[in-house]
């Protein structure tokens, strides 16, 4: 008697089966076949994104160089599909690209970060305030880091919030703002950055220990569960 596939193997097979046709694959049909090439091993869906890789697909190409990048003895091929695809205007393979060259080349992975950026990538803008900030790849200038932590805090940021809530806490690269700096602590309180709970726990200490106690304790289980997605 044969076993019934599992519904995350028949919505594979039917991507895979539809894709044998025009029209062209989505772009969340081919993020679904590469996620499973890249959890499950599966040799029929990579050669599948290889496929569309090589019909100059961008999200393909990124998607492809996303399975490569695991692999040490791919990196030259990763890189190269990256840019392939960041070229043709892909945000988040432009980001990647800037995350690869960042350790060696951070002045090229600038670039790359700021177009992604400039498309609304929130943690590009992120890493743009980071190397502005620490003199990576470009000259240290805090107010341009500042600027990039606003795009990226505007964008949802976390990270960036906490970071612009230190700015302006410090008159870092903006004007000195004790008002602004608790509503970037507290909005990224809000969004589950734990140290940022953890700051805001600290400052309300003397008024409102309970509430103090509470958000130390939200810390410790955000920090323990959480910390991958930021």
């Amino acid at each position: 008697m044969k076993h019934a596939l599992s519904l995350p193997a028949v919505v594979l097979a039917t991507v895979l089966a539809a894709c044998q046709s025009s029209p062209p694959p989505t772009s969340a049909e081919i993020e679904a076949v590469a996620m499973h090439a890249r959890q499950a091993g599966d040799q029929q869906a990579e050669r599948k994104v290889r496929s569309w890789a090589g019909k100059d697909m961008p999200v393909a190409e990124r998607e492809l160089a996303l399975i490569y990048q695991a692999r040490p003895e791919r990196r030259a091929e990763a890189l190269s599909l990256f840019e392939q695809a960041a070229r043709a205007g892909d945000t988040e393979a432009a980001f990647e690209l800037g995350q690869m060259l960042r350790a060696a080349t951070p002045g090229q992975a600038w670039l790359w970060y700021r177009q992604a950026a400039q498309q609304g990538h929130a943690k590009a803008a992120l890493m743009l305030g980071l190397l502005a900030a620490n003199g990576e790849g470009v000259p240290q200038d805090p107010v341009i880091a500042a600027r990039w932590l606003d795009k990226s805090s505007e964008l949802g940021n976390p990270h960036a919030m906490f970071l612009l809530y230190n700015a302006y806490r410090e008159g870092r690269g903006v004007p000195r703002d004790l008002a602004k700096a608790h509503a970037l602590l507290e909005e990224a309180a809000h969004h589950e950055y734990p140290p940022a709970i953890q700051e805001l726990a600290m400052t309300v200490q003397a008024d409102d220990a309970l509430r103090a106690g509470h958000l130390m304790k939200e810390a410790t289980e955000h920090r323990h569960n959480n910390w991958n997605k930021f």
